[in-house]
Parts: C-alpha cells; sequence; structure tokens
C-alpha cells in the first residue's frame, strides 16, 4: 500500500470511528479525493470497510447480520427497475407516500419526475438519500435505532410519527412472497413499522421481483389480501 492510501485508510478509520457510517461523498470531501478513488480504497481493504446503500461502515458492522443490504443491492437490478416502472403511475401529485426499506425502492425513487410534488415518507437511509436529490419531494424521516444491515432505524417514535400520517400509497417490499403464508421479510423491527404503514395508507401496493416468490422469512408483516396490488417484473400478480 503506498503512503498517501495507507494515510487515507487511517483517516476513513477514524472518521468511522467518530460517525460510523459515512455517505461516500462526504467520505471523499474528509479525504480529498474523489469518490471513484473512496470506492477503490474501500474495495481494496474489504476486510476492514464494507459498503452499505451508498454509504461506508466498518467490515465489522456489516458482519452484525447474515443479511446486509449492500449484498442485496445489486441483486436482480433488472428486475427490481422492471418492478419500478410498472409501480410510478401510482403515484400522484401532491400525494403521501411510504416508501419502505430494501434495494427495490432507490428504484422507484430515481424513476420520480423531478416536477413531481410529494410528501414522501421513509426509514431505510439509502432510500431517503435518494429522496432529498428530488428538489419537490418533502421528506419526513422515521427515527429511532439505527440498524446497519439493512440501513434503516425503528422504534416507538417512528411508529407513533406514522400515526399522525395519513397516507395515500404505501410501497412494502419484502423478501419473501408466499400464496398461503403471505409477506415476510428478514428483521422484525422492520414488520412492525410496515404493519403500521399499511394500516394508515388508502392503497398498499407490494413490490417484489420474482426472486421472492415462494421464499419464506422469519418475520410475516401480511397476508397477501391485504395488499391491493403486487407487481413483479411480470407485471401484476394475484395470490388470491
Amino acid at each position: 500500500m503506498d503512503s498517501r492510501r495507507g494515510r487515507r485508510i487511517a483517516v476513513l478509520s477514524e472518521a468511522l470511528s467518530q460517525h460510523r457510517i459515512l455517505h461516500i461523498k462526504n467520505a471523499a470531501e474528509i479525504l480529498g479525493v474523489s469518490e471513484m478513488t473512496v470506492r477503490r480504497d474501500v474495495s481494496a481493504n474489504a476486510g476492514q470497510f464494507a459498503f452499505l446503500g451508498g454509504h461506508i461502515v466498518a467490515a465489522v458492522e456489516a458482519e452484525n447480520d447474515p443479511y446486509e443490504i449492500s449484498k442485496a443491492a445489486d441483486s436482480h437490478a433488472a428486475a427490481k427497475r422492471q418492478v419500478c416502472t410498472q409501480a410510478i403511475d401510482y403515484i400522484h401529485h401532491d400525494d403521501t407516500v411510504f416508501f419502505d426499506c430494501g434495494t427495490t425502492l432507490p428504484y422507484l425513487v430515481d424513476l420520480l419526475p423531478d416536477q413531481i410534488h410529494i410528501t414522501a415518507i421513509c426509514y431505510a437511509m439509502n432510500v431517503a438519500d435518494r429522496l432529498t436529490r428530488k428538489p419537490n419531494v418533502r421528506l419526513v424521516m422515521l427515527g429511532g435505532l439505527y440498524h446497519p444491515a439493512s440501513a434503516s432505524f425503528s422504534g416507538a417514535s417512528g411508529l407513533e410519527m406514522l400515526d399522525q400520517l395519513v397516507i395515500n400509497v404505501a410501497f412494502l417490499s419484502a423478501a419473501g412472497v408466499d400464496a398461503r403464508r403471505g409477506a415476510t421479510c428478514a428483521h422484525f423491527h422492520e414488520a412492525e413499522i410496515k404493519k403500521k404503514a399499511m394500516s394508515r395508507a388508502q392503497k398498499n401496493i407490494l413490490l417484489a421481483d420474482s426472486s421472492k416468490i415462494g421464499k419464506l422469512k422469519p418475520a410475516f408483516f401480511s397476508d397477501m389480501k391485504s395488499f391491493d396490488v403486487v407487481i413483479t417484473e411480470n407485471g401484476m400478480n394475484d395470490f388470491d
């Protein structure tokens, strides 16, 4: 390792010890280099650092949970984009929209026209990061305890905030979708937020690429009949 890279690695390690998680852009500013250089440095030191939804964390943080959002981010990417291409028409001007966590919803945010005015509710950093780039989106971020493995937050404060909101449409993600056993996810803290958001929404839409169909995860959050629409890359699905 050359001396300049060694110094960057030391500075990045120190910054993470203070902040725990850094956006790649912020890391580049701290180090005085390009984001590409930061990505190369992190990739070259996989034992020390890890990517997490557009952010950098210590590798040990990503290893704390068997599900890593960074590993899922590029999985079935084309299918996830296709799912969201079909879902975008359900968002209308002045809507209040709930965006779930996971690696599918960022593709939906990217499809939002810059001119559309909505209030967006989310609890995941990778989704919030995309929403902040949309000039006419008013963002409501649900806070609480941060979970690095899914780049999401949970806690009583977030659930209480949802009680104060009326949602036009909620877009939900799932790690498992089964016709009989319903929609499931990997983390129990996500299930509580999903349930609350669905109870506050006028329309609930499940976005799940076909790799999720037939799978079961430990945390149940909804039977299939509670979704108004289920969309895969192959179109709308009927699980009744």
